[in-house]
């Protein structure tokens, strides 16, 4: 298969690439600074400086970008759009690395997570901007999508232990009562997702075992 990875360079976005490599995968690297990760095919770019040209002929791209500073965290819908536009009407799929706030605490689907009590106020606006883009990218109905929402606790030392639950909508945790994941398990699944082709226009979410 052959699959960008956008802010290749991030924690997330160098785990990706390690796994879809260990898979025999081709994959091309996109970031802003020189390549840090494993990637062999790279290019620099600015993520908003990349075209429909530059993505054409990939069977997937991976949107890792990830901002927490206050004055840029619109960059996450606005960085989403702009990669949407550009794989719109393709074959290419989108998988986005998302967050746990939006996920759903009741079956109604009513109230996401960042807006229960417990939420920690300092998450909060990192939170609400990625529930802004998944609601964006919900209403491209001519992007073959998936946004994967890690859970609660996203753990980016925590070992590769090759499990985890795939959940939905809702808020999952682990037989132990624990919604936590590691970057590597979280690769793991997102690979998974590439290569087996399915959750298209849906939010799914992984949860360690």
């Amino acid at each position: 298969m052959k699959i960008a990875v956008v802010s290749s360079n991030g924690k997330v976005g160098r785990l990706v690439v390690a796994e879809a490599f260990r898979r025999g995968f081709d994959v091309t690297g996109f970031a802003r600074s020189e390549n840090k990760s494993d990637a062999t095919k790279f290019v620099q770019k600015d993520i908003m400086d990349i075209t429909k040209e530059d993505l054409a002929g990939f069977d997937a791209v991976v949107d890792a970008f990830g901002t927490f500073a206050p004055d840029t965290l619109d960059l996450h819908t606005k960085s989403l759009m702009h990669l949407s536009d550009a794989v719109a009407n393709t074959d290419t799929r989108l998988l986005v690395v998302g967050g746990a706030g939006s996920l759903f605490v009741d079956k109604e689907h009513t109230t996401q997570l960042l807006d229960t009590p417990e939420f920690p106020k300092e998450f909060y606006a990192l939170a609400k901007a990625q529930a802004d883009e998944l609601a964006e990218l919900r209403k491209r109905n001519d992007v073959k999508w998936t946004f994967v929402s890690p859970a609660a606790i996203f753990d980016p030392e925590g070992a590769r232990t090759g499990e985890y639950i795939l959940a939905g909508e809702e808020f999952t945790v682990n037989d132990r009562g624990e919604s936590v994941v590691s970057y590597a398990d979280y690769a793991l699944a997102m690979v998974d997702k590439i290569e087996k082709g399915n959750h298209i226009q849906q939010r799914i979410s992984v949860v360690g075992k």
